[in-house]
């Protein structure tokens, strides 16, 4: 009897079972898109509080309405367990664990690894596993066929092997599973139709390629594209700093040709979990076979050069308030990596707040989305951004740019401004405003400078 054949059937009525593993960012919205259109999902993570808030309705991913779970989990089609042993009875299982680096920058497959070994221990003919976590290209076939076939069973014949690369950008409204066209490359063209035709079923668009290296590889591009690009945008901002120009009146000039330009935003450097990272791994690989990726080890040097430069503008704006970095006040505005989310993966805000603290200074944070944050040996609690709060503090970094950030208020009575992200109104400036390059912007309001050691 031919296993796959099987589970293509599976597949065609909807009868199949999915397993995900790793219920994050990628895993739980995959596997709540899926019990949506009638699939039986069941999710496996280690994490036991995960598992717990999943099965009394809740969700603790933004992106994933807690309403959604609590009907999927309510009608039976969504559970979640850390019972790795339930791995046989699904058909299709997605493995969506994280992909680090190590502190060496070199690739941590640990994860992989050990969801790969809860794999192989359960494996069984008719089963279809999909990596859909970022890898170095080849690593699908390297690191997981081998296991998997030392069961006996045979990709292609008894079981599938794939890589579909997850696309998912927290806190992005527009895009999410089901309108994100999905990368599916297979080891051999039975393993690329099975998955292809899974995805289909909760993925208005799906992408066949000719392999699973092709899908790994085009993974690492998109984000390559993105770390090089925010990196010349960063280096243009360093120079434009020195030309006495402002970087984001530069970049909206630049956007304005219809044609032959792709707009990026300088800040103060790249966090989450894919463009920090990803193209590390395809430097890594190519450092295997004798080759030496110059544009994504340079982008890296750039983008992880930018916290840095942000509290150098810091040390150079309270230096012409005639003040000292060491012992002065600064606030950061977020820690988490990007808008909107809760996610403090990689984040240049947590790189900003020690290189502050390594300058002498007295720091401390305010997020509406991350109460607490744990980075370099300390916890930090968030502040608020009240009129009080604003007022003890010399100066106030702008890290990240969430809309629920009061903007109008900040710029009118915070009496300095480093903004990273171009996030604060200038006509509403009281103090003084430092832009990541270019001059400073003076207030109607703003204070007369007091020299250094004078009461405050």
């Amino acid at each position: 009897m031919d296993a796959l054949k099987t589970l293509e059937t599976k597949i065609r009525d909807r009868s199949c079972t999915y397993g995900v593993i790793g219920l994050g960012y990628v895993g739980l919205p995959l596997a709540v898109a899926f019990a949506q259109r009638g699939v039986k999902v069941i999710g496996f993570d280690v994490d036991a509080s995960k598992i717990a808030a999943l099965a009394a309705g809740r969700s603790y991913i933004p992106d994933v309405p807690a309403a959604e779970v609590a009907t999927e989990v309510k009608a039976g089609r969504f559970t979640a367990t850390t019972d790795f042993g339930r791995l046989g009875d699904c058909d299709v299982i997605s493995i969506c664990v994280p992909t680090p680096l190590s502190k060496s920058r070199d690739p941590d497959v640990s994860f992989v690894a050990a969801a790969t070994e809860s794999v192989v221990r359960t494996l069984r003919p008719g089963q279809l596993v999909v990596l859909e976590s970022t890898t170095y290209p080849g690593m699908t076939e390297e690191f997981l066929r081998p296991p998997m076939e030392k069961t006996g069973l045979v990709v292609g014949r008894d079981v599938g092997l794939a890589f579909s690369p997850e696309r998912v950008d927290p806190g992005n409204a527009k895009y999410g599973i089901k309108n994100t066209p999905k990368v599916v490359g297979g080891v051999g063209a039975r393993s690329t139709k099975l998955s292809a035709d899974f995805y289909r079923i909760a993925v208005e668009t799906v992408v066949e390629v000719s392999s699973a290296a092709a899908a790994e590889m085009a993974k690492l591009l998109e984000n390559t594209f993105r770390s090089v690009n925010i990196a010349l945008v960063n280096e243009v901002a360093i120079m434009c700093d020195r030309l006495g120009l402002d970087v984001r009146e530069v970049v909206g000039a630049a956007a304005t040709k219809p044609f032959g330009f792709m707009a990026f935003q300088a800040g103060p450097g790249t966090g989450g979990h894919c463009i920090p990272l990803d193209p590390l791994y395809l430097s890594w690989k190519l450092r295997t076979l004798e080759y030496r990726a110059r544009f994504v080890e340079l982008a890296d040097d750039v983008n992880l050069s930018m916290p840095r430069y942000v509290v150098s503008r810091v040390a150079t704006a309270l230096n012409e308030e005639r003040r000292a970095l060491k012992g002065s006040r600064v606030l950061v505005l977020g820690v988490a990596y990007k808008r909107d989310v809760d996610d403090t993966r990689e984040s240049p805000s947590l790189e900003i707040l020690r290189h502050l603290e390594e300058g002498g200074a007295e720091v401390a944070y305010a997020d509406p989305y991350v109460a607490e944050v744990t980075a370099h040996g300390r916890t930090y609690k968030g502040v608020g951004t009240d009129d009080a709060t604003l007022a003890g503090f010399d100066a106030v970094v702008v890290a990240t740019d969430h809309r629920a950030f009061p903007w109008d208020r900040i710029a009118a009575k915070a009496r300095l401004i480093v903004d990273s992200r171009g996030a604060v109104p200038r006509e509403h400036v009281g103090g003084t405003l430092w832009p990541l390059s270019g001059p400073p912007v003076h207030g109607v309001a703003k204070p007369a400078p007091k020299p250094a050691g004078a009461a405050r």
